[in-house]
């Protein structure tokens, strides 16, 4: 049976989605743009500072569903400008510290509450 996964370290779903699915030994976990998850609001600033925010959004789900960004399988990165895709991906990769996981990087026109970046992933529960 799927779980739903929630935790109010990550910011609530701005929609009538889940911020993960557990299911199958997996996790499901819906995009995140930079938004704080104490006040709601969009992180000011480069692609870089809102990467990191990101990251930090889907380690909190994926830690609330067992599972963490070292068990993660695939990515999609969305992101508004490909200008900023190496300012993304010196974040990006010092997040997963060597782990690889297979990804997508997507041109996007926009994103949620003028986000800079979104990412969503799978994992291994």
């Amino acid at each position: 049976m799927p779980r739903v996964v929630s935790t109010a370290s990550a910011p609530e779903a701005i929609g009538p989605y889940s911020q993960a699915i557990a299911h199958g030994g997996f996790v499901f976990c819906s995009g995140q743009i930079a938004l704080d998850p104490g006040t709601g609001k969009l992180v000011e600033g480069s692609v870089a500072a809102q990467t990191e925010r990101v990251l930090e959004n889907l380690a909190a789900v994926l830690r609330a569903a067992g599972s963490g960004l070292d068990k993660v399988v695939r990515t999609t990165v969305y992101l508004v400008a490909m200008d900023d895709f190496a300012e993304m991906n010196r974040v990006y990769e010092a997040a997963f510290a060597g782990h690889k996981p297979a990804r997508a990087t997507v041109a996007v026109k926009e994103l949620p509450r003028g986000a800079k970046v979104e990412i969503d992933c799978i994992a291994v529960a």
